[in-house]
């Protein structure tokens, strides 16, 4: 509600999303509108790394986990001008795209129910079903602070997931209309954590079965 409420309030030609925890290369705002001068690109998003990589193995785990989300999956998806997810800690957005959004952004519901986390994403899909192109840039470095303890980790990737997998659903008629490596992409991301749900609870069974591992 509140970040709905401040790009109602602004007047720019562009809206910047950071996250608070979230410290931004001074050329950010620059490289990130540059990209933006093609009126048909509707966000663009620069590279994440982990402000606090250093602290701990999970905190360089992340930071290892953030290059490769944005320098292959998201470098790859912004080829085809689909990144499917323009990520909340550094993220521009086309205000005249937003405005004309903001309606079935603020109503967003999931099988009938309010549904108000993984904005990110969800703004993002939006933009794609309105047919505006997204970008990746990856000089336009920003750096966030990571959990260093796995109980908040998980719970932040738990929701994540959740964002993933509903906003997979809320963009089925979406993907038929983009690249069929898109479509193998994001069937990928979904279909690969079920898969490996699958292959642990296999391997459990077949453990407490054979005494084998």
């Amino acid at each position: 509600k509140a970040q709905i409420a401040a790009i109602r309030r602004s007047s720019g030609d562009f809206v910047l999303s950071v996250d608070s925890d979230t410290t931004l290369a001074s050329d950010v705002i620059t490289k990130l509108a540059v990209k933006m001068r093609d009126p048909m690109v509707g966000a663009a998003m620069g590279q994440l790394t982990a402000y606090n990589r250093s602290d701990t193995w999970l905190t360089r785990l992340i930071d290892m986990e953030y290059w490769l989300a944005c320098n292959e999956e998201r470098a790859a998806q912004g080829r085809f001008g689909a990144v499917m997810c323009c990520c909340g800690p550094c993220a521009m957005y086309r205000r005249s795209c937003l405005l004309s959004l903001l309606d079935q952004y603020e109503t967003q519901l999931f099988r009938g129910k309010p549904s108000d986390f993984g904005e990110d994403r969800h703004l993002t899909i939006l933009m794609l079903k309105a047919g505006f192109r997204t970008e990746y840039v990856p000089g336009a470095v920003a750096a966030t602070v990571v959990p260093d303890k796995m109980g908040p980790y998980l719970r932040q990737q738990l929701r994540w997931a959740r964002s993933t997998f509903r906003d997979t659903m809320l963009a089925r008629g979406l993907l038929r209309g983009l690249d069929r490596y898109l479509t193998l992409d994001v069937m990928g991301e979904n279909l690969g954590p079920l898969l490996l749900g699958i292959a642990v609870v296999t391997a459990l069974g077949d453990l407490l079965v054979s005494h084998t591992v």
